[in-house]
């Protein structure tokens, strides 16, 4: 399983975006950040309020710098088929990646062996391809897109920030801190 401060290797899986089937590269992305959202399956009850909640923020991570990909052990069908007739999939507009080997899953850990399937879990990764964050939730679980955006925010104002630090909840425009020093910046 790849751990913080890790590089990502690079990959290749077919995705639906934009009405088409393509296949997408991590190396694709190199320079922007990139937040990998792993969930369960399509056509289920708890998967598409997070990628609709994530749609909803998309304009948000884009201005961050940052592109997400959604990825499950579906096949690129199986992603359009849902996103033909769900609603709340409709308003995806970031790739939906397929990894129906789960090799993917496998390399980020989320893969569940006896069911075929990946837990929920969320990923961010520096423009260098470097793992700076991760959280992992029980399938029974949704996650918050907003919290993720928070994090994004975070890991990107501490690389651009040299030696200051985000304290708990910091948004942007907060206080952060020097390690050994004071509060910096704005309440």
């Amino acid at each position: 399983m790849i751990k913080i401060g890790q590089k990502i290797q690079d990959f290749e899986l077919e995705a639906y975006h934009n009405d088409e089937i393509k296949k997408i590269k991590l190396s694709q992305y190199k320079g922007k950040w990139l937040v990998l959202i792993f969930y369960p399956a399509d056509f289920t009850f708890v998967c598409p309020t997070e990628l609709e909640e994530a749609a909803q923020y998309y304009n948000e991570f884009k201005k961050a710098g940052a592109e997400i990909l959604s990825v499950s052990a579906d096949t690129v069908f199986v992603h359009k088929a849902w996103h033909d007739v769900s609603p709340a999939i409709k308003k995806v507009k970031y790739p939906m990646l397929a990894d129906p080997t789960g090799k993917l899953c496998q390399e980020f850990g989320t893969y569940i062996e006896e069911e075929g399937l990946s837990l929920r879990g969320s990923f961010i990764i520096d423009p260098d391809g470097i793992l700076r964050a991760f959280e992992m939730n029980d399938n029974s679980i949704g996650r918050s897109a907003e919290e993720l955006l928070r994090k994004l925010q975070a890991a990107k104002f501490v690389r651009e920030h040299k030696g200051q630090v985000c304290p708990a909840s910091w948004t942007p425009g907060k206080k952060t801190l020097k390690p050994g020093l004071k509060l910096v910046g704005k309440i």
